[in-house]
């Protein structure tokens, strides 16, 4: 090392004609997109809303629609066969029922992560 302290300057070159509305467009589009990407977790607004239509429709009582929703409807059919003895026991009918709204949203949150996991895996692939 010298004892002479060297700047480094760097320079940029500039436009002067300034940005052109279509820079303008695609910066404000790419901000558009990127505020939508953190609102919706990455996954899209179907799969931000999935888990929580499908908690919605399991909440409606006796039908078990969550689990229909989504496609497991051995599940939901199986679920309904077995409120019946449920119904007269009082105490366990709302554990079930509470169970099934649990449980259909986290199989549609487990189902919209794996299908954002293989688009985001294609999307490395390719």
């Amino acid at each position: 090392m010298s004892d002479d302290d060297e700047d480094l300057v760097v320079s940029l070159p500039t436009d002067s004609t300034g940005p052109t509305a279509l820079g303008r467009i695609r910066d404000v589009l790419g901000a558009i997109r990127l505020i939508w990407t953190e609102l919706t977790a990455g996954v899209g607004a179907w799969g931000s809303l999935k888990p929580l239509i499908a908690g919605a429709l399991a909440a409606i009582p006796f039908l078990f629609l969550g689990q229909h929703f989504n496609r497991q409807h051995q599940k939901g059919f199986d679920w309904m066969l077995l409120q019946l003895p449920l119904v007269l026991t009082l105490i366990l009918w709302p554990v079930l029922w509470a169970w099934s709204i649990f449980d259909a949203y986290r199989v549609a949150m487990i189902a919209v992560s794996e299908a954002e996991n293989r688009r985001r895996v294609l999307e490395f692939v390719n």
